[in-house]
């Protein structure tokens, strides 16, 4: 069976149609404006355009009150609401019940400690994903930074949600990563760039042509 993908970041129409010649499983756009991936929600819906029905779209906020999320929802047919702050199990089940859509909570991992976060979300999600710890930096994103954790911390873990592996991913990197963590669920961004916020087409491809092959 092959590895389902996310290709995160989208932000034009070369790189959404990379994604879904490829057979990307979901395509992620940003609404965090601190990112070089930052698009706004018309642009978000004319992206959407390009996406089969067949594939998810997830819109990745942080910290983001309602009035945003209400304003991309608004604006673009989105199907998960992808959390990539630090919002509580709380906050994760209330944008849940009110927006109706699918959440997805990202854990930010660089320890065990971290890996148990995932367990308060088990009620309030309906996935989780696993991601690197952002560098402590003050230009530093929650996502997005090319950098890998431990994938050993999360083999043979068994959780009740589904969830993503993320961080630091790129084509080559990918076989080790499903084989030592398990994932059956991969999301990459800054892997499958040329610069920060700049997709290659070739390079989604690439790594969809590999994860298609696990």
């Amino acid at each position: 069976m092959p590895v389902a993908a996310k290709i995160c970041g989208l932000s034009s129409e070369a790189a959404v149609a990379a994604a879904i010649g490829g057979g990307a499983a979901y395509v992620g756009f940003v609404f965090y404006p601190p990112s070089p991936r930052s698009i706004g929600p018309a642009r978000a819906g004319e992206l959407c355009t390009l996406v089969p029905a067949a594939v998810q779209r997830v819109a990745l906020f942080v910290d983001a009150d309602d009035a945003a999320i209400r304003a991309v929802l608004d604006a673009a047919p989105i199907d998960i609401l992808q959390f990539h702050g630090g919002e509580s199990p709380e906050r994760v089940a209330e944008a849940r019940e009110r927006f109706g859509c699918k959440v997805m909570k990202a854990i930010s991992v660089a320890g065990p400690t971290d890996v148990d976060a995932a367990l308060r979300y088990e009620d309030a999600a309906h996935l989780l994903l696993f991601d690197a710890k952002p560098p402590r930096r003050a230009d530093a994103l929650p996502g997005g930074n090319g950098l890998a954790f431990d994938w050993q911390l999360i083999a043979g873990r068994d959780w009740r949600l589904p969830w993503m592996l993320s961080g630091g991913l790129t084509a080559e990197l990918l076989p080790e990563a499903v084989r030592i963590s398990g994932a059956t669920a991969v999301d990459v961004s800054s892997g499958v760039e040329r610069r920060p916020g700049d997709k290659d087409p070739e390079k989604i491809r690439a790594f969809l042509d590999v994860a298609r092959g696990l």
